[in-house]
């Protein structure tokens, strides 16, 4: 198998930091400086001052104690104020000045951290069931499958240019949690220790379920799929038409999913033997067990003995960077510790003795959901992204003060998912209630769907409801809460009950 080492992608980054010394001169437009940057893992924010986000890529969503610890120390030394647990499980700095970000970028390869694809029309970070190896419903533990294939993937990047970005995705149970029936390329653990195999699905405009292409494959021939896909890619993806230019509308242009099943089926026959697939896993052998227990609702017991992963989920997914910077000084002193981060921006800090897990829960408090409701996802918003349309942030931030204010007790509303442009990054369409940026009347709204299901075998999307101005969304989601916490159900008894109540709910609001 070909691995790139991260040293040599540093000769590479002269092209970024150059083409950033202009940009932040005023020498480069935005737009051009964004064909380039892409590639690095970095993109300009919105704003007269040129500032720039960083993305960290994390293989499988796997954040190493090493690795946090040199996040921490680039927060304290440039003093970074914003930072961003994405759905992708990487983790993105923000307001960065041009020397940090190109700094941080080049330091980053020293501790394994690659930025280059983070962006662009490239292999995106691989994804990965964020329990993996500790989740007691799993079939197998597909962690150490995914870091190949991500590993596996980077050679693309240099290689011939791809129409648009190659997302793949590993998932251990029917959780579905890395959304594997719905990437590019997506591996699905079976009972038998096998997977199978999906692929052309996709979130965003006119999303899709993945085709499945193959089944009960072995984990050994995973790598020959990541090629053939991307063949496959290459051969009929849209270079012309960019909005099609994602590989879910190869579905329609090869003649639906049967006829793209076939041709996937001769990629890989054309790739046999065209690369070295043999590999070598290491799995993640946990000895560490423990003798005490604990009760909290962010301790979730694992299948290891006596260990618990405790969740952290700051709202909108923005951690507070002190906060992340305790938490890594506090991990460094832990056996097996480390961060496992999931599609849903919810952080899990693993490997943890009953005390160890009430330690990070302390330290955590402040930073983190206080109730299902406010384990939302929301993408960074218009505020700072150049494709955003509705600030997430700031509509999620008055959503979660009105229902506080209200009193609407835990359990009362769902997780919400919040994306600010049609990209649909914080997967509404996946969600009880989603939320994507829109207009009505001249004035900033949100169109709302509901009732979406990521379960493998159950996946459905939102069904699309109304429009609703951004001033009353906190409104809608408070008149709901209280409907649902009259009821005496939770949320979702009261919806089995009432399979129609969001809609009726809505219908003041659209």
């Amino acid at each position: 198998m070909k691995i790139i080492p991260e040293a040599n992608w540093k000769e590479d980054m002269k092209v970024f930091r150059m083409a950033a010394a202009k940009y932040y001169a005023g020498e480069l437009k935005r737009a051009e400086y964004k064909g380039i940057s892409g590639k690095f893992g970095s993109y300009a924010q919105k704003g007269d001052k040129p500032l720039s986000m960083l993305r960290l890529r994390m293989p499988a969503g796997r954040l190493t104690p090493k690795k946090m610890a040199f996040i921490a120390d680039s927060v304290r030394k440039y003093a970074i104020n914003k930072m961003k647990f994405t759905t992708c499980q990487t983790v993105q700095l923000h307001n960065l000045e041009l020397e940090p970000v190109c700094q941080i970028m080049e330091d980053a390869l020293q501790v394994g951290i690659v930025t280059v694809g983070g962006g662009g029309d490239f292999p995106r970070n691989t994804t990965c069931s964020p329990l993996s190896g500790l989740d007691k419903d799993e079939y197998f533990d597909v962690m150490p499958y995914a870091e190949i294939a991500g590993q596996y993937a980077m050679q693309f990047i240099n290689a011939e240019k791809m129409p648009r970005k190659y997302k793949i995705g590993f998932s251990s149970s029917p959780k579905n949690q890395s959304h594997a029936t719905m990437r590019d390329l997506g591996f699905a653990a079976r009972p038998d220790g096998k997977f199978d195999v999906y692929s052309a699905g996709g979130l965003g405009l006119n999303p899709m379920i993945g085709v499945k292409v193959a089944e009960a494959v072995e984990p050994k021939d995973i790598l020959k799929y990541v090629r053939a896909m991307w063949v496959l890619f290459r051969t009929y993806g849209d270079y012309k038409n960019r909005m099609r230019a994602r590989s879910r509308f190869m579905q329609e242009t090869l003649g639906g999913p049967e006829n793209y099943r076939k041709a996937f089926e001769e990629k890989l026959a054309e790739v046999e033997g065209t690369d070295d697939f043999a590999f070598e896993i290491h799995p993640n052998v946990i000895t560490k067990t423990g003798t005490e227990t604990i009760q909290h609702p962010r301790a979730i017991p694992q299948k290891q003995e006596g260990l618990y992963s405790v969740i952290w989920h700051p709202l909108g997914g923005c951690p507070n960077p002190e906060i992340f910077c305790q938490v890594s000084d506090a991990l460094q002193e832990v056996e097996a510790g480390e961060i496992r981060l999931a599609l849903d921006e919810t952080a899990y800090i693993v490997n943890l003795n009953a005390e160890e897990a009430e330690k990070f829960i302390a330290i955590t408090a402040s930073d983190t959901a206080r109730s299902q409701f406010e384990m939302a996802s929301a993408c960074i918003g218009a505020s700072i992204c150049q494709q955003g349309v509705r600030d997430s942030q700031a509509v999620l931030k008055a959503a979660v003060e009105a229902v506080r204010e209200a009193g609407i007790p835990d359990g009362a509303l769902p997780a919400i998912h919040i994306s600010g442009c049609p990209g649909s990054c914080a997967t509404p369409q996946l969600a009880v209630i989603g939320f994507r940026g829109a207009v009505k009347e001249r004035q900033s709204a949100w169109l709302l769907t509901i009732n979406g299901c990521e379960l493998q075998g159950k996946e459905v999307f939102g069904q699309e409801v109304g429009v609703i101005f951004e001033t009353e969304v906190p409104d809608f989601l408070v008149a709901l809460g209280r409907t649902v916490a009259d009821s005496g159900m939770s949320f979702a008894d009261w919806l089995k009950a009432n399979p129609e109540g969001i809609q009726k709910a809505a219908e003041p609001f659209i």
